[in-house]
């Protein structure tokens, strides 16, 4: 088994990173840092599965999360993702480029307008709950915005490039698994109300038992 673990960033991935090359090495892990964003991370993930074929490709990074009864730290995966920000506001309501015919709903790798991944059998080893996300390329802070989000998608998370791992393996036909700690609740910027290093640690070990 050929394994690609990919992250926006290595602080995400860190404390894995230790582990691995201490207690596991032998098992075959390629590692990508993308950079943040869709663009980035749709560039950086297609030139890697030129290069190399995998059996599984594993996106690790932290999230904001919609949910507020859901506590900061938890680890869920992501079993469906749109880009929400791929839209326009009209008559105080907003509409995806799919409301507006310039693409159409079924068209693969999308279905009615979402990135679905549809491989139960990663889903069911994954003792974590599993929850829809969308991608953004402007992080969301406005209480009208994160609004217009939940109306139209009623996403539990939001990450900056979850949306281009579900894109890129779709068309590659390859199994992938996303996995998201909530870091953040939507629209917080007070980094003191933030638990990064919790979620970065929980996000953590749940990557080291899914490999080992």
């Amino acid at each position: 088994m050929n394994y690609l673990l990919l992250a926006a960033t290595v602080k995400e991935i860190n404390p894995f990173l230790t582990f691995y090359k201490k207690n596991i090495p032998t098992v075959p892990i390629d590692i990508l840092i993308t950079g943040i964003g869709l663009t980035s991370t749709a560039y950086h993930l297609t030139k890697q599965l030129q290069l190399k074929n995998y059996d599984l490709v594993i996106q690790a990074g932290v999230a904001g999360c919609f949910d507020k009864k859901i506590p900061l730290g938890k680890v869920m995966s992501i079993n469906q993702e749109a880009i929400a920000d791929l839209s326009v506001v009209e008559l105080k309501k907003l509409k995806t480029t799919f409301d507006l015919k310039l693409i159409p709903q079924n068209q693969f790798p999308y279905k009615k307008g979402w990135l679905i991944n549809e491989n139960k059998q990663i889903f069911q080893k994954l003792n974590i709950p599993s929850v829809r996300g969308i991608s953004v390329n402007e992080i969301t802070t406005d209480l009208k915005k994160k609004n217009f989000y939940i109306d139209k998608f009623n996403p539990v998370v939001e990450s900056m490039e979850g949306a281009a791992l579900h894109f890129v393996c779709l068309m590659e036909k390859i199994p992938f698994i996303q996995l998201r700690s909530i870091s953040n609740y939507i629209g917080e910027r007070d980094k003191k109300k933030w638990n990064m290093s919790t979620s970065i640690e929980n996000l953590n070990k749940e990557l080291t038992q899914l490999l080992q």
